[in-house]
């Protein structure tokens, strides 16, 4: 197969997305137990990593788009490096070395990614990573890391062997033929403002995803130009001091671990999922932390734009398949119960939705409009949110790399537009953290807000140990009987 390729609608979409306030980058922090064995760790890159021709390959123009290009002077040790952090090399520390890392660009010069290697005070080392997302989703590069990972400190490591030829991750010559057809309507949709019928798109996820839910949605009646009609008419979130013009410096905080054992028991009593039980407690803290600021809360309900993955079953290549919904945030509702529920509502009524696939379209169709247009377009929908929020259940068992062991890792997608938040939600062996990544000139002390993520969900744990499991249901009577409770302990 020829060293060059194209590089599809969607990852083109992702690659002229970037500005100086908000570069497309997913950036992970992985905090070890100890010291990795620096030999092991490239070795292991080479083998499960490199084995990926996406990592040794430039993104160059290429008439309209562009190509994936063999980095013929490709070496491992510009993408890997060491770094000294500053001080005492503890916690602020390492959050202020991310952030600095998480404004500053890869070089387009090398293939979009890099990893720096940090000793830390904090028990072992930490290992940053920072990948362009034109490379490939979340989903994806989460698939490639646990590659690289053992079950015991004792594991493999990988082994030396030869890099392999270069060879298509994302797709192959027919299927980039397919996305062409189905998707060159779509731009000329967005361009001329023509309807796409339901017949078109239909056939679409009949091709991506289940037959079935295809057939449902072209029996609705409804067309692309609707789905994008109504994503373009949702009004505005609240004005918040999270939002505003994002500038280039940016701040990172994580919270300390919560078990994850805990959220489990208190959401099945409640009757909830745990990803509503995570969300509920992300809007608690941003509540909190608006109520400190003495800023007005009631009634503010924050969007955040949710990656959901459309990957079949099996489907590990690199390249981005996943949509996006927006979910409303209830931040205004001070009832710790009724906001848990208001997001089990909100949250269900997603699940039903189209949204995810028609905003995958849209990624597609953009990167096939001019970059100005693809920009004006973009900001139209991204401007109307206030956050970018991941949770990912990652694996519920320790990990190894090159000998030490993984104690917590976290991550970040980008934000894009105005965007100035990112919010990362994630479980890892028996535990379950948030992280923040915020613009310094909206909120300059994100570590004000996870650390009020625990506070969040101990509020509903409470409730769970102090009121009769029968009655928690009806979260007002039990907002009247604990004000009447209070109420008879200041007599």
């Amino acid at each position: 197969m020829s060293a060059q390729e194209p590089v599809s609608h969607v990852d083109t979409a992702w690659l002229r997305m970037d500005r100086p306030c908000n570069l497309m980058q997913i950036v992970g922090v992985m905090l070890f137990d100890g010291a990795l064995d620096i030999g092991r760790l490239k070795r292991t890159i080479r083998v499960h990593m490199l084995a990926h021709d996406r990592f040794r390959q430039l993104a160059r123009p290429h008439g309209a788009g562009y190509r994936w290009v063999e980095d013929r002077d490709f070496d491992l040790d510009h993408h890997l490096r060491r770094a000294v952090l500053p001080g005492d090399a503890g916690k602020d520390a390492l959050q202020a070395f991310v952030a600095d890392l998480a404004a500053v660009p890869l070089n387009p010069n090398r293939p979009l990614w890099e990893m720096h290697l940090v000793d830390t005070t904090l028990g072992g080392q930490a290992l940053i990573v920072r990948i362009h997302h034109a490379i490939a989703d979340g989903i994806a590069l989460v698939g490639v890391l646990l590659s690289m990972m053992d079950s015991t400190a004792e594991g493999g490591g990988g082994e030396e062997a030869p890099l392999l030829p270069l060879a298509s991750s994302m797709q192959d010559a027919d299927e980039a033929h397919w996305f062409d057809k189905v998707w060159a309507p779509v731009g000329q949709a967005l361009v001329t403002s023509a309807g796409l019928t339901a017949r078109l798109w239909g056939g679409y996820l009949g091709l991506l995803m289940q037959p079935m839910k295809a057939l449902d949605y072209l029996g609705t009646g409804c067309d692309v130009t609707a789905e994008l009609a109504r994503l373009a008419a949702m009004p505005d979130d609240s004005p918040t001091r999270f939002k505003g013009e994002p500038g280039s410096v940016k701040r990172v905080a994580w919270s300390e671990p919560i078990a994850l054992p805990e959220v489990k028991a208190v959401g099945k009593v409640l009757g909830v999922s745990v990803n509503d039980m995570l969300l509920s407690a992300a809007a608690g803290a941003l509540r909190e932390y608006l109520a400190a600021k003495g800023d007005a809360t009631d009634g503010v309900e924050l969007r955040a734009l949710v990656p959901v993955n459309l990957r079949t079953p099996g489907d590990a290549r690199l390249g981005n398949r996943f949509g996006l919904v927006a979910l409303e945030l209830p931040v205004g509702v001070e009832n710790p119960l009724s906001r848990l529920y208001a997001v089990r509502e909100r949250m269900d009524a997603l699940k039903h939705s189209y949204q995810a696939p028609v905003s995958f379209g849209i990624l597609g169709a953009f990167g096939m409009l001019p970059k100005l247009v693809q920009t004006q377009v973009f900001d139209l929908l991204a401007n109307k949110a206030t956050a970018v929020m991941t949770n990912v259940p990652g694996p519920q068992q320790a990990l190894y790399l090159a000998g030490a062991r993984l104690r917590q890792p976290l991550f970040w997608v980008p934000q894009s537009g105005k965007i100035g938040m990112g919010v990362s939600i994630l479980s890892y062996d028996g535990k379950v953290q948030i992280g923040l990544i915020t613009d310094k000139q909206l909120v300059p002390d994100p570590e004000a807000i996870v650390g009020r993520f625990t506070r969040a969900f101990e509020q509903l744990l409470l409730l769970v140990l102090m009121e009769p499991w029968d009655t928690l249901a009806d979260a007002a009577a039990v907002e009247r009987r604990l004000s009447a409770l209070l109420g008879q302990g200041c007599r």
